[in-house]
C-alpha cells in the first residue's frame, strides 16, 4: 500500500529514508532548511558533507559499546547492497583498515588494542614491519601496525549525491521544520502538513525538541597529493590524538579528527591543524608534499550517552544522535526503523 511521507531533513538519514520510501512505492516529500542538494563547506551544512566516510566497527570499539559495533558490521553488509542499486558510481572500499604506532607509543597503543578484543567480533591482527610495508608501502618503515579486517570507507560527497538523485521523492529546499509530530510537520509560518508517517532527521534542527541534543565539533583537512599510494584507512594509537588518515581518491586524502565538546562553528584552530598535520607526517612522510585543499568544521549531533536515539511510534519515526558514527551505523538504524514499523526493507528494494 502507497502511504504519503514527510521526511523533516536532507543529511545522510534523511536521504536515506527517503530513498528507501520512494524505491518501495510511498509517495515522499523531503524539507530541508539548507538551499539545495549539493555539498556545503560554510560549516552550516549537512554533517554528513564534512566526514570522512569511515567504515571502522572495530576501531570504534576504543571509545563506544559493543551494540555500535555491531550495528556498524550490519552497515558493512548493508552498504554494499546500497550502493549495487545507485545508478551513479559511489566509491566503497572493504579492504581492512590498519591501526598504526610508533614505537615509543606502544604502551598507548597495548591498551587501545586490549579495548577492542570483545569477544564475537574479528581480532586486530598484528602485523611486522614487512607485512605492513607490503600492505602500505607509502607508510614510514618501523611504525607496528595492526589490521583490522572489514572496515573501510565509503565517498561522502559521492553517495550523498547519488541518494538524492536516485530518490523519487518530492525534495522542497529553504523550508525549515519547526516540530515532527506523528502525521504531522509544522513549519515556523504556522502552516501544518499532514502525512500517513513522518520521519525526523533534522539532526540539530531537532534541538528544540529533543531534550539534551548537543552539537560536538569536528575539524577535518582534506589534502591534495598526486600518487600519494595510499590504499587503506589508517589510524594513528597516540597517547594524545586520535588521528586518522583515508585515501578518498588516488590524488586526495582525508584527515581528521578533532573531537571538542563544543558548538563553536568558526573556521579551524592552528593549533588543531598543526596538531594533526604533524601527526599524519610523522606516519607519511610523502604528505610534506601534499597541498591543502580545504579546512573543514561541522557539528556533530549527539545526546548525552553519544548513543544514537533511534525511535518509532505510530505515524512518526525518530533518528538523531548518531554523533561521530553517522556515515557507519546509519543503514542499520534506518533499516531498523524501517522494519519496526514495516515501511520497507532496504534488502529487498
Amino acid at each position: 500500500m502507497s502511504l504519503t511521507i514527510g521526511v523533516a531533513g536532507a543529511g545522510l538519514v534523511g536521504r536515506l529514508f527517503a530513498w528507501a520510501l520512494s524505491r518501495a512505492g510511498h509517495t515522499v516529500s523531503v524539507y530541508e532548511n539548507g538551499p539545495g542538494p549539493e555539498p556545503r563547506f560554510d560549516r552550516w551544512g549537512a554533517a554528513a558533507f564534512s566526514a570522512a566516510g569511515l567504515l571502522s566497527p572495530l576501531a570504534e570499539l576504543d571509545a563506544a559499546e559493543p551494540d555500535v559495533a555491531a550495528r556498524g558490521f550490519e552497515s558493512l553488509r548493508l552498504w554494499p547492497l546500497i550502493a549495487r542499486r545507485l545508478s551513479e558510481r559511489v566509491t566503497l572500499k572493504m579492504d581492512g583498515s590498519l591501526l598504526l604506532a610508533h614505537r615509543q607509543d606502544q604502551g598507548a597503543a597495548e591498551r587501545v588494542l586490549a579495548r577492542l578484543q570483545v569477544s564475537g567480533f574479528p581480532a586486530a591482527q598484528a602485523l611486522n614491519e614487512a607485512e605492513l610495508q607490503v600492505l602500505e608501502p607509502a607508510l614510514l618503515r618501523g611504525l607496528r601496525g595492526w589490521h583490522l579486517p572489514g572496515e573501510g570507507y565509503i565517498h561522502p560527497l559521492e553517495a550523498m549525491a547519488a541518494l538524492h538523485a536516485d530518490s523519487r521523492a518530492d525534495w522542497h529546499w529553504n523550508v525549515a521544520v519547526a516540530e515532527a509530530a506523528p502525521q504531522r510537520l509544522s513549519l515556523p509560518d504556522g502552516r501544518e502538513l499532514r502525512f500517513d508517517w513522518v520521519i525526523d532527521a533534522r539532526g540539530l534542527g531537532a534541538k528544540p525538541q529533543l531534550a539534551g541534543l548537543r552539537g560536538v565539533r569536528g575539524e577535518v583537512i582534506t589534502l591534495s597529493l598526486a600518487d600519494h599510494g595510499l590504499t587503506r584507512p589508517v589510524r594513528l594509537l597516540h597517547p594524545r590524538h586520535r588521528v586518522y588518515l583515508l585515501p578518498r581518491t588516488p590524488d586526495q586524502l582525508v584527515l581528521g579528527a578533532s573531537e571538542i565538546e563544543s558548538e563553536d562553528r568558526s573556521p579551524v584552530s592552528l593549533q588543531s591543524a598543526v596538531e594533526l598535520m604533524a601527526a599524519a607526517h610523522s606516519v607519511m612522510p610523502a604528505l610534506a608534499e601534499a597541498r591543502i585543499e580545504r579546512l573543514d568544521v561541522n557539528l556533530r549531533p549527539a545526546l548525552a550517552d553519544n548513543r544514537p536515539f533511534a525511535h518509532a511510534q505510530p505515524g512518526l519515526l525518530q533518528l538523531n544522535g548518531l554523533y561521530r558514527h553517522g556515515w557507519l551505523l546509519a543503514p542499520a538504524l534506518v533499516q531498523e526503523l524501517l522494519l519496526i514499523s514495516d515501511l520497507a526493507d532496504l534488502e529487498t528494494l
